[in-house]
C-alpha cells in the first residue's frame, strides 16, 4: 500500500496560536503556550501517524520585527529558526489570527513569497468572533495577498475545523516511506520538555513581571524507573528577576515548582522529583555563544 509522508511547517506572527494548533492536532501537549508573545523559541516537530499517512509538524517561533527591544541574539536566533523551517518543507501553514492584520503578519507573507510548497492559510480564533459576517470578506481581502492553496477558518482551542486543515495538508504530502515509527509523537527528548515546561510555569504566572531574558537548563535528570529525579536551573540576567522569580520567602518558586511537577508527571507517566535554582547569568540572551551552550542550536 502507497504511503505518504512529508514535513509541514505551521508559522505566524508570536501569539496567534500555533503552538495550541500543533498540541490540538497531536492530541496532547508538545509545544509549551502562555498568552505572552515568543513563547515558543526553538523548533519543535510533532509527529502524527494516520494508517499510510505520516505527518511531520514542525512549530516554530513567531516571527517578529527586529526593533530596538527585540534586537538581542535570541531575537535573531528565533527568526532564523522559523524561517529555517520553511526550507525543504512540503507543506505551510500560514496562521493568522481573525480580521486582525499586523506588520508582523506581513513580514511573515514576504518570507513565504519564494516557498515553493503550497501555503494553506489558517485564520485562528474564529471562536472569539461576535460577528461572523465579518468574516467572508475577511476571507476574500486575504485571499487577494497571495494564491493560497487553500484558506480555512478555524479554532485550535476548540478544534472547529482543524480535521478539514489536516485533510487539507494531507492532499499535499507526497508519496514515500514514513520517517519516524509509527508511535513516535516528537523529536525532543523529555530532558528538553522538562526545561520547556518549568519556562511555562513561569512565564504564565509571571506575565509581564519578569522580562524575556530568562530561560531554562536541566542540570539532572535521572529516570530510576519509579522516579525521575530533575534538577533545573533558572537563569536571568539581573539580581531584581531572580527575588521576582523566587518571590516572598520562596512562594513563588514553589508554586512553580509544584505546577511543573504536576505537568511532568502527567507527561512522563512517572512520579517526578524536581529541584529548582536560580541563578543570575548577565548577557546570556544577547551572547550567541551562550545561547549555543544552553541548547538554543538550529536543527
Amino acid at each position: 500500500m502507497t504511503q505518504n509522508c512529508g514535513f509541514v511547517a505551521i508559522v505566524g506572527r508570536p501569539n496567534v496560536g500555533k503552538s495550541t494548533l500543533m498540541n490540538r492536532i497531536l492530541g496532547q501537549k508538545i509545544s509549551i503556550t502562555s498568552r505572552r508573545p515568543q513563547t515558543t523559541r526553538h523548533q519543535v516537530m510533532g509527529i502524527k501517524t494516520v494508517d499510510e499517512v505520516q505527518f511531520v509538524y514542525v512549530d516554530t517561533p513567531g516571527i517578529h520585527l527586529q526593533t530596538r527591544d527585540r534586537n538581542k541574539a535570541i531575537n535573531r536566533f528565533m527568526n532564523q529558526a522559523a524561517t529555517q523551517a520553511l526550507r525543504d518543507v512540503d507543506c505551510v501553514v500560514f496562521l493568522v489570527d481573525r480580521t486582525r492584520w499586523t506588520d508582523e503578519d506581513q513580514v511573515v507573507l514576504d518570507k513565504l513569497t519564494h516557498v515553493e510548497a503550497p501555503v494553506i492559510l489558517a485564520i485562528n480564533k474564529v471562536d472569539w468572533l461576535e460577528d461572523k459576517t465579518t468574516l467572508l470578506p475577511w476571507l476574500e481581502s486575504l485571499s487577494a495577498r497571495r494564491e493560497f492553496a487553500a484558506i480555512l477558518p478555524i479554532s485550535a482551542k476548540d478544534g472547529t475545523n482543524v480535521p478539514e486543515l489536516e485533510g487539507e495538508v494531507a492532499k499535499r504530502l507526497p508519496e514515500g516511506v514514513h520517517y519516524f515509527p509509527d508511535d513516535q509523537i516528537t523529536n525532543k527528548s523529555q530532558r528538553f520538555l522538562a526545561a520547556e515546561l518549568v519556562r511555562e510555569k513561569v512565564m504564565r504566572q509571571l506575565g509581564d513581571e519578569l522580562p524575556y531574558q530568562m530561560t531554562v537548563e536541566i542540570e539532572e535528570f535521572r529516570d530510576e524507573g519509579k522516579v525521575i529525579h530533575i534538577s533545573a536551573l533558572m537563569l536571568v540576567e539581573r539580581q531584581g528577576q531572580k527575588k521576582i522569580l523566587i518571590g516572598d520567602n520562596g512562594e513563588r518558586i514553589k508554586k512553580i515548582g509544584i505546577e511543573a511537577r504536576q505537568e511532568m508527571e502527567r507527561a512522563f507517566d512517572s512520579k517526578v522529583m524536581l529541584n529548582l535554582w536560580v541563578k543570575v547569568k548577565r548577557g546570556w540572551s544577547d551572547d550567541d555563544r551562550a545561547l549555543k551552550s544552553l541548547g538554543y542550536n538550529l536543527d
